[in-house]
């Protein structure tokens, strides 16, 4: 069994939502760790844990990054960590895998299944094994006690419910 850890500085922690219905707002997580547990290089043996610090989500506004670590939606203060823990992985083509796990937000924990494209893998150039991986979702917010909502004049919503997800992953694999 071989262990890998993300690498944090080519990866990306993303998710975008729907904004007055017609326009979308994309923010990430600045701070975040996940490490792989994969036998013989089979990804459907894989165990995956990540997690993401809610003080660090960036939507490139101040304002909005505050309300978004208030009550109205994460919490921080109270719930700092959002945590996914896989259950199993099931190969669909070549390149392509259903990750299922617990993804817990809040104090709320909930089935999730994410698909995985796995881009391949390398030995850099100082030797060290890496794999990348591109991986999409979606959650709805409200489910995970994400609660804030308002309408518009016109009866429009202002936030949508559903997140998509996209993490853009690279993990090297650590010394035995």
């Amino acid at each position: 069994m071989a262990t890998y850890k993300i690498d944090v500085d080519h990866s990306d922690i993303m998710f975008k939502v729907k904004h007055l219905m017609i326009s979308t707002v994309s923010g990430i997580f600045k701070k975040f760790d996940a490490t792989a547990e994969i036998n013989d290089n089979d990804l459907t043996d894989a165990k995956v844990s990540f997690e993401a610090d809610v003080t660090s989500v960036d939507t490139k506004n101040e304002q909005r990054d505050a309300h978004l670590k208030s009550d109205d939606f994460f919490n921080a203060e109270k719930y700092p960590k959002m945590t996914f823990r896989s259950n199993s992985v099931q190969k669909v083509a070549d390149d392509e895998f259903k990750l299922m796990g617990d993804l817990t937000i809040r104090d709320v924990t909930k089935p999730i299944e994410l698909k995985v494209e796995f881009n391949g893998e390398i030995t850099d150039p100082w030797g060290k094994e890496r794999l990348g991986f591109e991986i999409t979702g979606k959650i709805n917010r409200r489910e995970y006690g994400l609660k804030w909502s308002a309408v518009t004049e016109a009866g429009g919503i202002v936030v949508a419910d559903d997140v998509k997800l996209q993490l853009n992953v690279e993990m090297i694999k650590q010394a035995a």
